[in-house]
Formats: C-alpha cells, sequence, structure tokens
C-alpha cells in the first residue's frame, strides 16, 4: 500500500472510530456504570470485532455487498432495529427498571454486535471498497483491520473512560441521566443512518 493511501487510511479510522456512534456510546455507558476494569472486555470486543469483521468484508464479501442493494438494506434495517432495542436497554440503566442484574458486554457480545452496528457496516463496506487492492486483498485487507485495531481500541478506552469520568464529577445518582444521554446519542445515530 502506497504511503499516501496508507495516511489517509489511518485518517479515516480515526474519524470513524472517534466520531459519536453506537459502540462509543455504548462504551461510555459502560464506562459510566460498570468501571473501566469491568468494561475491558467490552473495549477489547470493539478493538478486534471490528476489524475481523472489516478483514472478512474485505476479503471475502466487499463484491457481494457492493453489488447487492437488498442486501445492504436488509442489513441496515436489522441493525436499526437492535441499536433502538439496545438504546432503549442502555436507557434504563440505574433506573431500577432493569430486568436482572446488569453487566457489562461480554468481548464475544461486543465483537458480535459489530455484525448488527449499521455504521460499522457503512464503514466496513466503504473503507474496503476503496483500501482493499484486488491484487493482493487478504494483505491490503490485513492493513486496514490492524489499523482499526490500534485506532479502535484508543477511542474505545477513550469513550470508556469519559464515561468514567463523567460519573465521578456528576455522582452516581446522575447515573440514569448519563445512560439516557448515550440512549439518545445511539438512537440518534440510527436517524442520521437514513437520513
Amino acid at each position: 500500500m502506497p504511503l499516501d493511501l496508507f495516511f489517509a487510511l489511518v485518517g479515516l479510522a480515526i474519524a470513524a472510530a472517534w466520531t459519536p456512534g453506537p459502540n462509543n456510546a455504548l462504551v461510555a455507558a459502560s464506562g459510566a456504570t460498570f468501571g473501566m476494569r469491568r468494561t475491558l472486555p467490552h473495549i477489547l470486543g470493539i478493538a478486534v470485532g471490528f476489524p475481523v469483521m472489516v478483514f472478512i468484508v474485505g476479503f471475502f464479501l466487499a463484491e457481494v455487498f457492493q453489488e447487492s442493494e437488498l442486501l445492504r438494506q436488509a442489513v441496515r434495517l436489522l441493525g436499526a432495529a437492535l441499536l433502538l432495542w439496545i438504546a432503549w436497554k442502555v436507557a434504563q440503566g440505574g433506573s431500577g427498571k432493569e430486568s436482572g442484574p446488569p453487566r457489562p458486554f461480554t468481548f464475544v457480545e461486543a465483537a458480535a454486535f459489530q455484525w448488527i452496528n449499521p455504521k460499522g457496516w457503512s464503514m466496513a463496506i466503504a473503507v474496503t471498497a476503496q483500501f482493499v487492492d484486488g491484487s493482493h486483498p487478504a494483505r491490503t485487507a490485513m492493513i486496514v483491520a490492524l489499523v482499526f485495531v490500534l485506532v479502535g481500541l484508543g477511542s474505545a478506552s477513550t469513550w470508556a473512560f469519559a464515561g468514567h469520568s463523567l460519573i465521578r464529577q456528576l455522582g452516581p445518582e446522575r447515573l440514569v441521566w448519563v445512560n439516557r444521554a448515550m440512549a439518545a446519542m445511539i438512537a440518534a445515530c440510527v436517524v442520521v443512518l437514513f437520513i
């Protein structure tokens, strides 16, 4: 991969990973609710899960998704519905209305979440279309994935720490409002994806 293309990839990865989205809202809410140590599996699930998805899309599925509008729309609709359900669950956090004891995402749940995240799918398809070289798909898909591991780890950690720090400043009695704000951000992301 030429150096100028690599720097463009890094810039795009930073913009994609650090801007508000479902992953960042979820990990911030988790940091606020459960603290950094218990949120670590969620952080690692994002940092590994999305790059694995990018690699698989880039190496195996990019052409299928680029050619099938129906498949892209089905993934978007399913992802939007699941995100709205997750936003509802996050909004309930700290309010005493949760069903069962609250717990953070596990590594596997966070990694699997990438497959229903519409922002993730949009980025995976766009990034692989631009940066995966058809003559060297495995190598270039691996480079793209590794960039997203590093950028995603930094982003998810920072958002989790921001949530954790925010609740320490505001106090635990305001946790319900922090969770509702993060739920509103998730729901807003769904709306933005469809306008």
